[in-house]
C-alpha cells in the first residue's frame, strides 16, 4: 500500500474511531437515572418540531445551490440549479467517511455533470467557506457578547470531561489543551519556513482563497450572493433551535444558550465525521448546563437526549439526499468535451 493510501486510510478510520469511541462515551458515562430521562425525552419528543427543522435545513441547501451560481457566473460558467445541488449533497455524503473532502468531491461532480474546470470551481467552494466563517465567527462573537461567562463555564466543563481538574503535576487539562494547540501551531510554522513546497504551497491556496472570494465581487448580483448567506445562516440558526421545542423542558430556552449550544455543535460537525459522538456530547452539555437548575436530576439525560434526536434527524436526512442525488446526477461530461470547448474559445 502507497503511503498517500496509507494517509487517506488513516484519514478515513481514524475520525471514525474516535467518533465511535465518544459515541460509546455517550452511553457509558449515563446513570441508570439519566438514561430513563434519555429515554422519556425521546419517547415524549414532539417530532413536529423536529421535521420543521428538517424543512429549514432543507431551505438552507437551496440557497446554498443557488448562491454558489453567482460566484461560478463570475467565472462565466453556467450550471442547472440540480447539478449544482445534486453536487453540495453529494460533498456532504462524502464528509461522513472521509472528513473535509467533502468540498474536492463538489468540484468533481460539477466537472463530471457540467464540466467546470475542477481547480475554478473548488477555488468559489474556498470563497464560499471564507464567507461562512464571517457569517461563523459573527455568530460566535454575538454568543460571547451575550454569554461569556456561561461559555466559559461550559468551556471548562468540556475541557474536563472524562479527566480530572488536575493532572499530578498542577496543569490542569485547559493548560494542556493550550500548550499542545501552542506546540502544533509552532511546528507548522517551523515547517512551513524549512519547507520550500509546504511554503509554495500554502502561498497558492492562499491565492485561490483571495481569488475565490473576490469573485463575488465580479458577479452581476453580489447583493444576491449576500442575501443568500444571510438566508443560509439564519436556516441553520434555526434549525438548531426549533428542535428545543419538542421538549416541554427546553421550549423556554435562554438566545444565549441557543447561541453557544449552535457553536458547541457547529465544532462538533469538524471533529468527527458528521459530528458523529461528539455533537450530541457537546449540544446535550450545553442544554443540562442551562436546565440544571430546574432539572437537577433529569438535566443530563434530557440534554443527551436532545442532542442526539437533533444530530441523528439531521445526519438521516443529509445521508438519503445524499444517495439521492449520487443517484440523480448526470455523468455527461468528459475529456473530449474540454478538447472541444478550447476548440470552440479558440475559433471565436
Amino acid at each position: 500500500m502507497s503511503k498517500k493510501s496509507l494517509v487517506v486510510l488513516f484519514k478515513t478510520i481514524a475520525p471514525l474511531a474516535l467518533g465511535a469511541y465518544l459515541f460509546w462515551l455517550f452511553f457509558s458515562s449515563m446513570t441508570d437515572d439519566d438514561l430513563a430521562s434519555f429515554k422519556k425525552a425521546f419517547s415524549e419528543a414532539n417530532y413536529f418540531w423536529v421535521v420543521l427543522s428538517l424543512v429549514l435545513a432543507y431551505v438552507a441547501l437551496w440557497s446554498r445551490a443557488t448562491r454558489w451560481k453567482y460566484m461560478l457566473e463570475a467565472l462565466d460558467y453556467k450550471t442547472p440549479y440540480s447539478n449544482r445541488y445534486h453536487a453540495i449533497m453529494i460533498g456532504y455524503l462524502v464528509n461522513f467517511t472521509i472528513p473535509r473532502a467533502g468540498e474536492a468531491s463538489r468540484a468533481a461532480m460539477l466537472y463530471r455533470s457540467d464540466g467546470v474546470p475542477f481547480s475554478k470551481s473548488f477555488g468559489t467552494i474556498i470563497g464560499e467557506r471564507v464567507f461562512d466563517l464571517i457569517m461563523l465567527g459573527s455568530v460566535t462573537g454575538l454568543a460571547m457578547l451575550v454569554g461569556y461567562t456561561d461559555l466559559m463555564e461550559i468551556f471548562d466543563s468540556i475541557s474536563n470531561l472524562g479527566t480530572p481538574a488536575e493532572s499530578t503535576d498542577g496543569v490542569s487539562t485547559k493548560q494542556m489543551i493550550l500548550i499542545i494547540l501552542g506546540a502544533l501551531f509552532l511546528c507548522v510554522v517551523v515547517l512551513i519556513i524549512w519547507k520550500k513546497g509546504l511554503r509554495d504551497k500554502l502561498i497558492h491556496f492562499v491565492k485561490d482563497v483571495i481569488h475565490g472570494a473576490l469573485s463575488i465581487f465580479k458577479s452581476k448580483n453580489p447583493g444576491g450572493f449576500i442575501a443568500h448567506t444571510l438566508l443560509i445562516w439564519l436556516c441553520y440558526i434555526g434549525m438548531f433551535a426549533v428542535p428545543f421545542y419538542a421538549l416541554p423542558e427546553t421550549s423556554h430556552f435562554p438566545m444565549s444558550g441557543l447561541l453557544i449550544g449552535f457553536i458547541a455543535g457547529s465544532v462538533g460537525i469538524t471533529l468527527t465525521n458528521g459530528g458523529l459522538g461528539v455533537y450530541p456530547i457537546l449540544v446535550g452539555l450545553v442544554v443540562a448546563f442551562y436546565i440544571k437548575d430546574d432539572y437537577p436530576d433529569d438535566a443530563e439525560g434530557i440534554g443527551k437526549a436532545l442532542g442526539m434526536l437533533m444530530w441523528i434527524s439531521q445526519t438521516l436526512f443529509m445521508v438519503i439526499l445524499g444517495l439521492v442525488s449520487l443517484a440523480l446526477l448526470p455523468k455527461n461530461y468528459t475529456k473530449e468535451n474540454d478538447t472541444i470547448r478550447e476548440s470552440s474559445k479558440q475559433n471565436r
